[in-house]
């Protein structure tokens, strides 16, 4: 099967929209990475750093309650300090609207998918309850301005993300034999460990235990405070150099540069070259994608030097990023999402969505579906295996959103005969047709469309 735009926007993008024309040719898709961010200029997401004010004002409101619980002001220190925390999370918890808002309108799509790719490579989850909502920033912050760039910019914007840092208990890592080692929980392994079997070299990859413990050495100083952002505490540092990889790092003062350093190295490692050609492949292509693809994507990572627009270009001019279309199931984020842009739905209407509709019609539906928003199981973030979507419980929860959603953003819908190929376009097959002619009402077919096989794959 050779290239058509049809296939482009349903596997590379965010699904047909009637506002949006499909790519003409990969050399589009590319195109779309190139250009100005319109999405995110259009639908603004705050960067995680401009909220240190926000986070150190509510900390510092914390801080004088407990102070002053059992003084004379105790209910009016709680209540001010509850108020503002409860105004953070609000302004917070509303970044879903300009997520979704993106995706619904964008003539850019492959950057929206390719964006949500890499957040869920570099998984977080929030673990106060200042930070729960605040992954959408984090992705703004630290993965969208890079998704174009070097990977190895992209990893150590990440690496000194405090939501990373905080995510993988970083902040608890302190070096064995450093000056301030006493009367603290010693060393932590997890970002080490983390860092090198998913961000870069994979589970397969040449490391061992020894370079794990040796690379936590190495990250120890690496640290955050809520409303400061990223800090480097020499004095938490182990001392000395350390050896991770068959390459040794710091020895004098410890710096973050030490680190950098390392970031730069293993990102240019070719276990990392393989580990992520082989997770793009799985990600857009197949559960079991060609092998072909995965070294034509690798080398092409190794002699670009890990620019990221090289390794894409292998993967959409590959004959099986197209042979294999249908091999992959949207994720209930991508199902959504496609299924709100073929309706265009306006994001003024999500905009306006309070706390229980942006639950009910969004948030709580895609849980049932097997996705909590913002909340992945662990650091490896969600699962690609397409049992993983597939079950009873999950389509039961698809069908009922398909035939229950669109009648909560719209009085009107469109006739189901029309909206097959609005949604479709070119791969509608028999089957889905059929259901659209014989439908009996427009909610009824508009809803058999969405939750039909046909709109689920891609």
């Amino acid at each position: 099967m050779a290239f058509t735009p049809d296939i482009a926007q349903i596997r590379f993008g965010e699904g047909l929209s009637p506002a949006v024309d499909p790519p003409s040719s990969v050399d589009a898709i590319l195109q779309q990475l190139r250009g100005p961010d319109v999405a995110a200029e259009a639908f603004p997401i705050p960067l995680f750093s401009s909220l240190h004010g926000e986070f150190a004002t509510v900390t510092g409101l914390q801080r004088a309650m407990r102070k002053g619980r059992n003084g004379p002001d105790a209910d009016e220190l709680t209540k001010t300090y509850k108020q503002a925390r409860r105004a953070l999370n609000v302004r917070l918890e509303a970044m879903l609207a300009p997520v979704l808002s993106r995706s619904i309108t964008t003539s850019q799509p492959f950057r929206e998918r390719i964006t949500r790719f890499w957040a869920d490579h570099f998984t977080v989850v929030g673990k106060s309850n200042l930070t729960v909502n605040a992954v959408p920033t984090y992705v703004e912050e630290a993965i969208r301005p890079h998704v174009a760039g070097r990977f190895a910019d992209m990893l150590k914007a990440v690496m000194v993300s405090p939501m990373m840092l905080e995510y993988l208990d970083q902040n608890r890592s302190v070096g064995p034999n450093s000056a301030g080692a006493k009367g603290r929980r010693g060393l932590n392994e997890n970002l080490a460990r983390e860092l090198l079997e998913l961000h870069t070299l994979g589970v397969e990859g040449a490391y061992k235990q020894s370079d794990v413990r040796q690379l936590a050495e190495l990250l120890t100083g690496m640290s955050t405070a809520l409303g400061q952002g990223f800090l480097f505490r020499g004095k938490i540092a182990e001392p000395g150099a350390e050896t991770v990889l068959g390459h040794s790092y710091g020895g004098g003062q410890a710096s973050v540069d030490d680190v950098m350093a390392f970031l730069e190295d293993v990102a240019h490692h070719p276990d990392t070259a393989r580990h992520l050609a082989r997770k793009l492949a799985v990600h857009f292509t197949s559960d079991i994608p060609d092998e072909g693809l995965i070294s034509q994507m690798a080398d092409a990572y190794l002699a670009s030097k890990g620019e990221l627009m090289a390794v894409y270009d292998a993967l959409l001019r590959h004959p099986f990023a197209w042979d294999s279309f249908g091999q992959k199931i949207k994720q209930p984020m991508d199902f959504v999402c496609s299924a709100l842009r073929v309706l265009e739905v306006p994001p003024a209407s999500l905009q306006n969505l309070n706390r229980a509709k942006r639950m009910a019609y969004i948030t709580s539906p895609m849980a049932g579906m097997g996705q909590q928003w913002l909340r992945p199981s662990g650091p490896d973030g969600w699962p690609e295996e397409a049992e993983a979507w597939v079950t009873p419980q999950g389509l039961a929860a698809r069908i009922q959103w398909a035939m229950a959603m669109p009648s909560a953003f719209f009085r009107g819908l469109p006739d189901p005969r029309e909206f097959v190929g609005a949604a479709l376009g070119s791969i509608a097959d028999e089957k889905v047709n059929f259901a659209a002619r014989a439908a009996e009402t427009r909610r009824e077919g508009v809803g058999l469309i969405l939750a039909s096989p046909a709109f689920q794959r891609r």
